[in-house]
């Protein structure tokens, strides 16, 4: 097959048919669905279909409201009213109770599992493995942020007694949560914000991204069902349109966004009060891969391919950039680019495929530029249909060699293009992470024992995670997930989301006779 034929194969199989278009008119508001009755977004598929003229083109999929001031004012009110200023009943309700509110949504979740990988795969290209991941590992997410809130339950149960004063401490909620979520991995990193920030008691005003939104009405009965009136309220539409008009009242206590800077620091203009804002943030990153001389490049080859273009480089997690050591750089590209063209293309569904469809109508004209301006400036793409598009599809292109006077070296493509730098001193990759914007991840390929024991505290002090002969990622869930410089602010982990969405809390009282009674029950289990 060539890369034109990828759409030619419209006869869809019938496990993954999913009836289109779909107007999606629900939303929800203090614990009740209601109906949409103004504009409408249309939300097209990067899975093109033949139109009446037997053209191919992006499948209009459905539509979702585009809502205005006055509905996400409305939800606005019903998460501040649901909060109460921390006595309503979602935070004054008993630990084992929200758990059980949780554990009951994600029963009736899990039966919304093959919808919800069908609507994954059609509207962001996602493949089918990868999608069926991404629900799986959101379930095991939900459930091991449960153990682990019941834990710190059990940790904070200790009473505490230093220099005559007994305490215990504990966390508590912050109040209202703005949740926006991202396009690439719209289901399981929106649930790594609102299943910590729920159980930790905050209520929450939750906007998918406009694309990989369709799914979100498979759930709007799961959450009516599962929480009180106003704890989970869900908007549609245009984030400038419905989030900044929330964020302009200064009534939300946490601000919890993954995806770009741009975004974000166009909302917190609108800020009125901003210390007592809390943000949680993912954003960009630029992660680098570092190939020295003394790597197994067969191992550093698949682990950059993988780390590349995994889910077509749409990760925030993936490696971006390449520096080869000049002695091997031959031969990593070479071997590279047979492995490259190994991966399977084409549409989601289809058995083995690693490369699909781009969702982001404007980003093939995107990768496009990158490509002219790395070439304008000497480098080659150097894989046969390297950057090849066919409408929503683009073949990866790998460029070569790549220098910081290109603007590939600096701006973070989320896409399958792949830069190559070969260097010959381990300070030029170190300078150029120092000086990026970005500073999430590294990953280091090397088999010298005593020379990674150098690099690595350098790294750390750059970024927030060293990878040795591996790929970025964020996972495991148990680990710590964040970044330096504008690439995170909070941390992300089932642990650490606990504490992200909460704050310390201390009831203190000093050991006198006459406290002896109110320590005997204040401090006795809830």
């Amino acid at each position: 097959m060539s890369v034109e034929d990828i759409f030619d194969n419209n006869n869809f199989p019938g496990e993954v048919k999913i009836e289109f278009p779909k107007k999606h008119h629900n939303y929800l508001i203090n614990g009740e669905l209601k109906q949409w009755n103004g504009d409408f977004l249309d939300i097209f598929s990067p899975i093109c279909t033949k139109n009446s003229k037997g053209e191919f083109e992006r499948t209009l999929l459905g539509t979702i409201p585009r809502m205005k001031e006055e509905v996400s004012l409305e939800a606005l009110a019903a998460a501040v009213n649901a909060y109460d200023f921390g006595r309503g009943e979602w935070p004054l309700m008993k630990p084992k109770e929200r758990i059980a509110c949780i554990e009951n949504f994600v029963k009736l979740m899990k039966q919304k599992r093959d919808s919800i990988v069908k609507f994954l795969m059609w509207e962001i290209a996602k493949s089918l493995p990868e999608s069926q991941n991404e629900f799986d590992r959101t379930i095991t997410y939900i459930n091991d942020t449960i153990s682990a809130y019941k834990e710190l339950i059990h940790d904070n149960s200790k009473v505490q007694f230093y220099d005559g004063v007994y305490a215990k401490v504990g966390r508590d909620s912050l109040g209202v949560v703005l949740c926006l979520a991202p396009y690439n991995f719209p289901l399981n990193e929106t649930f790594c914000m609102i299943i910590p920030a729920l159980i930790m008691g905050n209520t929450v005003v939750y906007k998918p991204a406009e694309q990989g939104v369709l799914f979100v009405s498979e759930l709007l009965d799961a959450f009516t069902e599962s929480f009180p009136k106003g704890v989970i309220n869900v908007l549609f539409g245009n984030g400038n349109e419905v989030a900044t008009p929330i964020v302009k009242t200064g009534k939300i206590n946490v601000l919890a966004l993954i995806g770009n800077s741009k975004s974000a620091n166009a909302l917190l203009q609108n800020v009125p009060n901003r210390n007592r804002l809390k943000l949680v943030l993912g954003l960009e990153a630029k992660n680098s891969a570092i190939v020295l001389p003394d790597a197994d490049l067969d191992k550093a080859v698949a682990e950059c391919v993988l780390g590349s273009l995994g889910f077509n480089g749409q990760r925030c997690t993936a490696i971006k950039m390449i520096f080869v050591h000049q002695s091997i750089v031959e031969r990593f590209n070479q071997k590279f680019i047979k492995e490259l063209e190994i991966l399977k293309y084409g549409l989601p569904w289809e058995e083995g495929v690693k490369l699909t469809p781009l969702p982001q109508i404007n980003k093939p004209k995107y990768l496009q530029d990158l490509i002219d301006d790395a070439k304008n400036n000497n480098a080659e793409i150097i894989n046969k249909d390297g950057g090849k598009r066919i409408k929503s599809f683009v073949y990866p292109a790998v460029l070569f060699p790549v220098n910081d006077s290109m603007r590939i070296f600096h701006e973070e493509q989320f896409g399958p293009l792949v830069p190559i730098i070969p260097f010959s001193d381990i300070e030029e990759p170190i300078k150029a992470i120092n000086k990026s914007n970005y500073g999430q991840q590294v990953s280091l390929f090397s088999e010298n024992h005593e020379y990674l024991k150098q690099i690595i505290p350098i790294m750390t002090k750059l970024v927030s995670r060293v990878n040795i002969n591996s790929k970025a990622q964020r996972g495991p869930d148990n680990y710590p997930f964040t970044g330096r410089k504008d690439s995170a602010i909070s941390t992300l982990s089932v642990k650490d989301a606990l504490e992200t969405f909460s704050i310390n809390t201390v009831i203190a009282i000093k050991s006198k006779d006459n406290n002896k009674e109110i320590i005997d029950n204040i401090f006795t289990d809830e």
